[in-house]
């Protein structure tokens, strides 16, 4: 008996030894876009210093395709064991809204929310457009005529542009893209009258003087962009500021013990000033929420895509 005793809490303790190492070996981000992109570059900065926060580093492995769908898609899959972290980005707020893929937030445990970016509209400098009353005046007079780059339908800057001239009751002849740089060089070039960007995508061509940002998209104007006004203020608000944002999820099944650690590690992460430097730097608009929080928020924005994605004839039925 006193063997098996002895057998029993050498168990014990080995079980709760394991549990309380835990990292024991490297964790995967896996970021379901392109190398070089904005997203695979904020997730390579926000764990560039992981192995100080949480023991281990954090090895970024990009899989693409499918708008994000196959790197989402394979977070969701991976084994629940705490070693696997899946970056989710704005697409998963409308999957399953225009029928592109089953997938949902729903389908993931939360960690937490990185970033809101806002929405901007930016014209060439030197354009006749320099305000969004300039704009709604000309499409007005011109339907179809004034030309919006997007990079896809459904994408929150096309969603923003279009909401906007939902309720302005314009037509805008809206461009699609692949990415954010064939955008930016569309306008550049004079091909397009406006681009629908995120508004930190348009800061090096704002320095530059290359663009004027004439309004963006949010509840408050950004710090780095004190002088570019809200659509509110400008007067043609909408129902709510449709957000471009980026997270953090693990596999649903996750022990809620290492889902905590994990949590607490990337929160140091987040708040690591070398992190905060870097997003400063780039524009990017970091906004934390915890998994509760983060839960809320992606609720909410579901709620204020439907009517925008009906109304352009992409929510499916």
């Amino acid at each position: 008996m006193k063997k098996v005793k002895s057998l029993l809490l050498a168990v014990s303790l080995s079980v709760t030894s394991a549990f309380a190492a835990f990292p024991e070996k490297d964790i995967t981000l896996i970021v379901p876009w392109s190398a070089g992109g904005g997203t695979d570059t904020i997730a390579r900065a926000l764990v560039k210093n992981a192995k100080k926060h949480i023991g281990v580093n954090v090895n970024v492995i990009n899989k693409t395709g499918g708008q994000g769908v196959v790197g989402m898609s394979a977070a969701k899959r991976a084994r629940p064991d705490g070693y696997s972290v899946g970056m989710i980005t704005f697409g998963l707020s409308t999957y399953k809204l225009m029928g592109l893929s089953g997938l949902n937030y729903k389908d993931f445990k939360l960690l937490q929310l990185l970033n809101q970016s806002a929405p901007a509209l930016s014209v060439k400098d030197g354009s006749k457009l320099t305000s969004i009353a300039e704009v709604i005046k000309e499409a007005k007079a011109n339907p179809g005529k004034v030309t919006i780059g997007h990079t896809g339908a459904g994408v929150a800057w096309h969603l923003s542009a279009a909401a906007l001239g939902l309720k302005q009751g314009v037509e805008f002849n809206f461009i699609p893209f692949d990415g954010g740089a064939p955008t930016r060089a569309a306008l550049l070039g004079g091909h397009i009258d406006l681009a629908a960007t995120g508004i930190d995508e348009m800061k090096q061509l704002k320095e530059a003087g290359q663009v004027k940002i004439i309004a963006t998209d949010a509840s408050t104007r950004h710090p780095l962009f004190p002088n570019v006004p809200t659509l509110e203020e400008e007067g043609y608000s909408k129902s709510a500021p449709i957000l471009d944002w980026r997270g953090l999820a693990l596999p649903k099944n996750v022990p809620a013990d290492r889902a905590e650690v994990l949590a607490a590690g990337f929160k140091k992460m987040f708040d690591d000033p070398e992190f905060v430097e870097f997003t400063k730097k780039v524009g990017l608009n970091l906004v934390y929420e915890d998994a509760k929080g983060f839960d809320k928020f992606l609720g909410d924005m579901e709620n204020i895509l439907k009517p925008t994605l009906d109304a352009v004839g992409l929510l499916k039925k």
